[in-house]
């Protein structure tokens, strides 16, 4: 009996300092694939104004925590959404963002911010990313 009593404190104490560590190392995770996706959907906004030949933005939005693609075909300076508003992460716990921030890409490749700056944080809990576009388009993650 006491054999048995000894391993399951043994046992408890192991996943006493397991849990918080499992818990960690997952908001670690949402939070990269958060950012993952915010620098996809900027790579990717910026691919398609240089291959269209017309200007794209890509609008994130704080508070919904989604991003919207629009796209300038005529040239007109009047922005059409292409497709729907997209969540910034598909996890249950989302990563938040400073600020609305607009990105305006150019079909010779520059990158402007109408709205916000061209550096974002993201953060998940105690975990913060930074993310900085330059005016050429490369990005730039850390911690």
């Amino acid at each position: 009996m006491i054999e048995l009593l000894v391993t399951l404190a043994i046992v408890l104490i192991l996943s006493a300092v397991a849990i918080p560590l499992v818990q960690s190392g997952m908001t670690q995770y949402k939070l990269r694939s958060a950012v993952a996706s915010v620098t996809g959907a900027i790579q990717s906004t910026r691919y398609r104004a240089i291959s269209s030949g017309y200007a794209f933005r890509l609008v994130m939005d704080s508070t919904n925590l989604t991003y919207q693609v629009q796209s300038d075909p005529n040239r007109t300076a009047t922005f059409a959404n292409v497709g729907g508003a997209v969540p910034l992460s598909s996890s249950s716990t989302k990563a938040t963002l400073n600020a609305d921030t607009t990105l305006q890409f150019r079909p010779s490749g520059l990158v402007s911010a109408t709205t916000g700056s061209m550096t974002m944080i993201m953060t998940l809990g105690n975990k913060t990313e930074t993310i900085t576009v330059s005016n050429y388009g490369n990005i730039n993650v850390t911690p």
